[in-house]
């Protein structure tokens, strides 16, 4: 108690602090101060993420911290532009919850989440998941056979951050929870496998966002020469297969995984999901699994080409470009979810009302999802009503004579700036370009020298820093994802993640430090992942010290004996009924 207290008043003091600061910066009790200068686009943007952000954090829940973000950004607008009470219910109404539920784009992300929902519920009515669960337990063995699983398939399926987390999840938590692994770790890794590995994967719609924010050079070229000092990403990636293997756990995360161990998957206690999607056809085969999932992965692709142009003459590196995620996710999962009404009509596995009642049982699991997601897209819609880009642009041409420390800047800006406003495309939306016009002399001779090493460096570090925030920040869409697909209370995801994803980020910003002033990335990168396996082994070292048992093993004893006791249930009922006999 008295340590989450400590912590409590730390972010208080911390709260007041900055409030002080954006005082001295720019009083807020003025609409325009003697120097001209208005709240809008000072250090106050940045206060209701970091309100938002430190309360959920403290308190455990998400809703009323991001209300309460969301209220106090209104309140630094209607102050700063003397609009008063109806400038505060406009900026919250009808420029906040309205505008975002009514933009085309954030409606089908929704439609694609709650169609996704539905497709799960019928998967599990249909009895698929119970079977592929029944056939991966034979086949994978232990833990770390399922966290590699996860890994793999969230490495496999690139195409789209939001597909990644709901696709991995639906498929991989049977699995995860067979084998005691905690649904937080499930989290975890989920998200581990998604932005970091869309950031660098050349057919994905996060190159096509990349790629059309930079003018003057082929933005597909760009974006693959990034790769390989994308530092996050890659770092990333490794500490998963690290932790997988070695069964390494530190911070809260470590508590999580213990309790699983024991049984418990969520420690406390916080589900949010009910589980009302129980199988109710016993005859249920793989395939009832496998074949929607290849359906969904398929029409999905196929939905993003087709926006992207495809049918109409362009190629596929181009039509991933210019694809509208969104609308070719929409249009993907609805055609997923007929065809797999028909497969499982034709097979006789569900019936027509089965099919039905499962699209309200769908939607119903992912209104925790919507909920966070709306007001997450409100609460940055007030960040950027307050000027956050602004403020940012401002921080970053103003460091831009110190350019072997650029790239560091630009990660812990890019981090910064994405923690707090739960966007990575709109980071680097804003960074991009920026980098671009401090070398625009550079890129002008690009197509016959090609692109300089530290405009790549710079752009990276961009990108790695907007992944970074955004794989920490409670308000990210692919956190909120995560938690969902993998049906884990969103605050534990948050807290669990942090301490990981910081100890990557800790180690990226030494090796950005290096790109500055030595640009080889055969040396940047092969620093950085040295250094990146001394760390995880220090940490393996110092978690380790005086326990006898790890959760593994832990675990893998637990199995065993609810496998003996599966099979012994059968022999003792038997027994019984003999004994009822003999005394008859």
């Amino acid at each position: 108690m008295k340590k989450g207290l400590i912590k409590n008043l730390i972010f208080i003091s911390a709260v007041i602090v900055y409030i002080v600061f954006c005082f001295i910066q720019c009083p807020i009790t003025k609409a325009v101060t003697m120097d001209g200068e208005t709240a809008i686009g000072s250090m106050w943007s940045l206060l209701p993420p970091i309100i938002a952000i430190g309360l959920a954090l403290m308190t455990k829940e998400v809703y009323s911290s991001l209300f309460v973000g969301i209220i106090s950004g209104a309140a630094i607008y209607a102050i700063s532009s003397a609009t008063g009470f109806e400038g505060f219910m406009s900026v919250v109404v009808q420029d906040g919850l309205i505008s975002n539920i009514a933009d085309s784009y954030n409606v089908g992300i929704l439609i694609f989440l709650v169609v996704l929902g539905c497709i799960v519920v019928l998967m599990n009515k249909a009895g698929g998941s119970k079977a592929y669960g029944e056939w991966a337990a034979k086949h994978i063995k232990t833990r770390t056979g399922a966290t590699l699983s996860t890994f793999f398939l969230g490495v496999l399926i690139f195409v789209d951050d939001y597909f990644n987390c709901l696709t991995v999840g639906s498929v991989m938590r049977p699995v995860t929870d067979k084998h005691k692994v905690s649904r937080a770790k499930l989290a975890y890794i989920i998200d581990a496998t998604a932005a970091p590995v869309c950031i660098i994967a050349p057919i994905s719609s996060w190159a096509a966002a990349v790629s059309g924010t930079v003018e003057g050079v082929n933005g597909i070229q760009l974006f693959i020469s990034t790769i390989p000092y994308n530092l996050y990403a890659l770092l990333t990636l490794i500490m998963v297969v690290f932790i997988a293997v070695t069964h390494t756990d530190f911070g809260p995360m470590k508590t999580h995984e213990n309790n699983a161990a024991k049984g418990d998957l969520f420690t406390t206690k916080n589900t949010v999901y009910e589980e009302d999607a129980k199988p109710i056809n016993s005859k249920g085969k793989v395939i009832d699994l496998i074949l929607p999932v290849i359906i969904l992965i398929s029409l999905c692709i196929i939905g993003m080409l087709y926006t992207g142009g495809l049918f109409k003459g362009e190629n596929i590196v181009d039509a991933f470009a210019n694809c509208d995620a969104s609308y070719g996710l929409s249009l993907g999962s609805i055609g997923s979810l007929i065809v797999i009404i028909l497969y499982y009509l034709a097979r006789r596995v569900l019936k027509f009302t089965d099919c039905m009642n499962s699209i309200p049982a769908g939607f119903k699991q992912m209104v925790p999802a919507i909920l966070i997601l709306v007001f997450a897209w409100t609460l940055k819609s007030m960040t950027t009503k307050l000027g956050a880009s602004e403020f940012v642009r401002l921080i970053v041409e103003n460091a831009t004579a110190i350019q072997l420390l650029l790239p560091l800047l630009l990660f812990i800006v890019a981090l910064g700036l994405s923690f707090a406003t739960g966007t990575s495309w709109g980071t680097f939306g804003i960074l991009i370009p920026i980098v671009t016009g401090v070398f625009q002399s550079q890129l002008t001779n690009a197509a016959e020298n090609g692109i300089p090493s530290m405009v790549i460096i710079c752009i990276s570090a961009c990108l790695a820093g907007a992944v970074c925030g955004d794989h920490c920040s409670p308000i990210s869409d692919t956190t909120i994802m995560a938690s969902t697909g993998a049906q884990c209370d969103h605050v534990n995801h948050v807290s669990t993640q942090l301490p990981y994803a910081m100890t990557v980020a800790g180690v990226s910003a030494l090796g950005y430090l290096l790109s500055g002033f030595v640009q080889n990335v055969f040396v940047v990168l092969g620093c950085s992942i040295a250094l990146m396996i001394v760390t995880l082994l220090v940490i393996k070292a110092l978690s380790g010290k005086g326990k006898p048992a790890t959760a593994e093993e832990a675990a893998e004893v637990l199995i065993k004996k609810e496998e003996t006791s599966e099979v012994k249930k059968p022999s003792s009922a038997k027994t019984a009924k003999s004994k009822s006999k003999s005394k008859k």
